[in-house]
């Protein structure tokens, strides 16, 4: 499933744990966006991880779930792209 993950964390180190977490599943398109393609058990495990991370006192992360339809009406203004990562690459 392809999601958006946005987050406003208050923290300086636990905003850099979060970022170099999402790294591993997914592509940075703003600062504290990521888009990614994920399984529903990825998703759970990212949500996981991230809850462990987060102060929910003052921080906020957000997962926009888009079915393939939605990916397709996804439009960029200016430099960038929407990121989709093949499911398996050919490795020669």
């Amino acid at each position: 499933m392809f999601l958006v993950v946005s987050y406003d964390i208050v923290n300086d180190r636990t905003r850099t744990k979060v970022h170099a977490y999402l790294q591993g599943y997914g592509t940075r398109v703003q600062y504290s966006v990521f888009e990614c393609d994920l399984t529903a058990t990825q998703m759970a495990t990212v949500q996981r991880h991230l809850q462990h991370l987060i102060d929910p006192r003052t921080d906020s992360v957000r997962f926009y779930v888009l079915d393939a339809a939605a990916v397709q009406q996804i439009r960029v203004l200016g430099i960038g792209r929407v990121s989709t990562d093949p499911l398996y690459y050919l490795i020669g």
